[in-house]
């Protein structure tokens, strides 16, 4: 049977992909320039707030401010020293919290992931809704109900039940994220596992959660940075002495109603972000990949 040379033409026109309109100059410069500027307001504040903490606190809301003039490291040396604030014991209490937290949710959100992706049991579709009904009230509303709850287990004004409340907060979060990225991960390997004589929790530890690892780095990000920067909990349920505080609720004795150290509140706020970026380098190269594949499927 012969092909017509205008039906092949056809044919190869509905098979080949449609060819990407190329963008004008214009267009190029305008959408460069665009991004460029999208940049530039967004890390301006970041390094405005470096340029400050190198400044002596008369000098760092002055009405003209200059970049480099009187420029100083006392700020740093006045944190670091404890003469401003019990900085390096805050930094030990929020280091402690957070690694406690991180490692907490992490566990107890794989396990219970592993278990919605893998198992079918009574109350599996309302144990994933529950997650998402948690995530709709404001953290504000659970203090009290929260605050009841640690002053009846004698654990309100410990650091255990600091962590344990982030716990509450970061968990369902996590937990539905990881679910989605197990629903990824083929069943078959959990029953290549089996034959080979693994048990369920062999299975889970020894041959998923090593393919998880992005799904994993990003939970893990998620529920540090619910420890390392949160206030409202930290300020309600921890002790009000100096050195049971956490850095974002020490960082306030730099502004009290009386007087502000602005100077110092942004040194101490740069060293505060240091263990963040520092936690997000180490896990960047997997946030995009357990991001996506976390959202796919529910």
């Amino acid at each position: 049977m012969s092909i017509d040379a205008a039906s092949l033409r056809a044919t190869t026109a509905a098979v080949r992909p449609p060819t990407r309109r190329k963008r004008s100059t214009a267009a190029s410069i305008g959408l460069h320039a665009t991004l460029v500027g999208a940049s530039l307001i967004a890390v301006f504040p970041v390094f405005w707030v470096l340029v400050v903490s190198f400044k002596p606190d008369a000098r760092a809301i002055e009405r003209t401010p200059t970049l480099f003039a009187d420029s100083t490291v006392d700020n740093y040396w006045n944190v670091l020293s404890g003469a401003k604030g019990a900085f390096l014991s805050w930094f030990g209490n929020s280091v402690l919290i957070a690694a406690l937290t991180t490692v907490l949710g992490v566990l107890l959100a794989a396990t219970t992931a592993y278990a919605a992706s893998r198992f079918h049991f009574p109350g599996r579709r309302w144990l994933l809704l529950s997650f998402l009904v948690v995530q709709m009230f404001p953290f504000a509303v659970l203090i009290v109900p929260l605050y009841n709850i640690l002053l009846a287990l004698g654990l309100q004004g410990s650091a255990l039940g600091l962590v344990l409340v982030y716990c509450s907060t970061a968990i369902p979060f996590c937990t539905y994220m990881l679910k989605g990225y197990f629903d990824g991960i083929p069943g078959e390997i959990d029953e290549a596992g089996r034959v080979d004589g693994l048990s369920p929790f062999g299975v889970f530890w020894r041959l998923i959660l090593p393919l998880a690892r992005p799904g994993l780095a990003v939970t893990a990000f998620y529920s540090f940075i619910v420890a390392w920067s949160e206030v409202a909990f930290a300020s309600a349920f921890l002790s009000a002495e100096d050195g049971s505080k956490t850095l974002a609720v020490g960082l306030q004795v730099f502004v009290q109603q009386n007087r502000a150290e602005w100077g110092h509140l942004a040194a101490a706020s740069v060293l505060v972000a240091v263990p963040a970026v520092l936690v997000f380098y180490l896990v960047q190269r997997f946030l995009v990949g357990g991001l996506t594949a976390g959202s796919v499927k529910s």
